[in-house]
């Protein structure tokens, strides 16, 4: 847990800033090519993960993934070594090192109670306890301390500009559907519909590539095109997709997952450059960078939320599923229909089936639960301000 800790507060400012450090180096004309280059590198990465650790972990073991990691980290820190230059700020400026750790309390402790407290029976647990306490403390503080301070680590005038805002709330709903989708996808094909864990990560490949394939198309959109209607699209094929996977069952081949995860792919590709227009179209060039910060931070929590939600829920749903499922199966029922009393092995074997059974049905709820994330947000679009005329 403390690594995961440390792995996420180091990870977490690297795309912010990494794209800062891009759009720094590279001449302003160059700007929007070098931005959709970092953003189809980001997502090549987060769509080819799965296949790649699914061969590894099949083929060299689970500890491999983590080995793979050195020394690319180690090439990328000799890179930046050597070819990035140092430059000074112009002008020394004081960072809100309360708010920040503030809201960092709040945020942490949220995500460990909902991922712990089903684990723990909630509030039964001194831990639980505990966490729910540093959530409401640090939550406390930082809206105290937006409230009694004129400047802090998310500057006010970010909150002023209507497209921003709207835009920060889509893009936590997209990270979401985004992680959680493929963090039920992937248990459900390999302990569910026994698929190996190699075969498990082919099958993301066609969601990375739609996704990648319509991103690209859509950012050569001309810019004098009307973004609102590529952001209702994008929604309504990822809204489509979750309803497809609501028909998955055990008895299924591989295709409805394929065709479900590509047509989510091009959703979130129509959907990501669409909401950058829509996000930086109106808002002051001076706070581009903080602005492009939350946004990813707001997506970024949006997955760790999403995924500690689904979590939650599937265990709560398995467990009422299993039940309802289970109250008429009792040794002396099963024994007027067969030839002879049913013993424990054949009680065992039952009760394998029913968890098999629950566990499909709580994993398919999830997706309605995703499926409506994306549905509740949809109605912001009307309410984002009309692009400006070009010239």
């Amino acid at each position: 847990m403390l690594a995961r800790i440390v792995q996420g507060a180091a990870s977490g400012p690297l795309a912010p800033l990494s794209l800062t450090i891009l759009l720094e180096v590279t001449p302003t004309a160059r700007h929007a090519r070098v931005s959709l280059a970092w953003t189809v590198c980001s997502l090549l990465g987060i769509s080819t993960g799965p296949a790649i650790g699914g061969w590894l972990s099949e083929y060299y073991g689970w500890p491999s993934i983590f080995h793979v990691s050195l020394p690319m980290t180690a090439f990328v820190f000799l890179t930046m070594a050597t070819l990035l230059t140092e430059k000074r700020a112009e002008r020394s400026k004081t960072f809100d090192f309360f708010g920040l750790i503030t809201f960092s309390l709040g945020m942490i402790g949220l995500q460990m109670l909902l991922d712990r407290g089903e684990r723990l029976e909630w509030f039964a647990s001194i831990e639980i306890r505990v966490e729910a306490g540093v959530s409401l403390l640090g939550f406390y503080l930082f809206i105290v301390h937006v409230m009694t301070t004129r400047e802090h680590f998310l500057r006010t005038a970010l909150f002023t500009d209507r497209n921003l805002v709207l835009s920060t709330v889509i893009s936590f709903a997209l990270g979401f559907v985004l992680l959680p989708t493929l963090a039920l996808t992937s248990p459900m094909l390999e302990e569910l519909l026994n698929y190996p864990v190699d075969t498990t990560g082919y099958m993301s490949i066609p969601r990375g590539v739609a996704l990648v394939g319509a991103l690209v198309l859509t950012s050569l959109a001309p810019i004098q095109l009307d973004y609102r209607p590529f952001l209702m699209g994008g929604m309504a094929l990822v809204v489509y997709a979750n309803w497809l996977m609501l028909g998955y069952s055990p008895e299924m081949d591989w295709r409805p997952v394929v065709e479900a995860g590509f047509l989510q792919g091009a959703g979130l590709g129509m959907l990501l450059p669409a909401l950058a227009r829509a996000a930086f179209g109106t808002l002051d060039p001076r706070l581009r960078s903080e602005g492009s910060a939350l946004i990813n931070l707001s997506r970024l929590y949006g997955s760790t939320i999403g995924i500690a939600v689904v979590q939650l829920f599937f265990y709560a749903n398995t467990q009422a599923v299993h039940v309802a499922l289970a109250k008429h199966l009792t040794p002396f029922r099963i024994a007027a229909n067969t030839v002879g009393p049913i013993g424990k092995p054949g009680l065992a074997a039952l009760n394998g089936m029913v968890t098999h059974q629950a566990a499909t049905v709580a994993v398919i709820d999830q997706f309605e639960i995703l499926m409506f994330a994306m549905l509740v947000v949809i109605p912001l679009v009307f309410f984002l301000r009309k692009p400006r005329p070009a010239g």
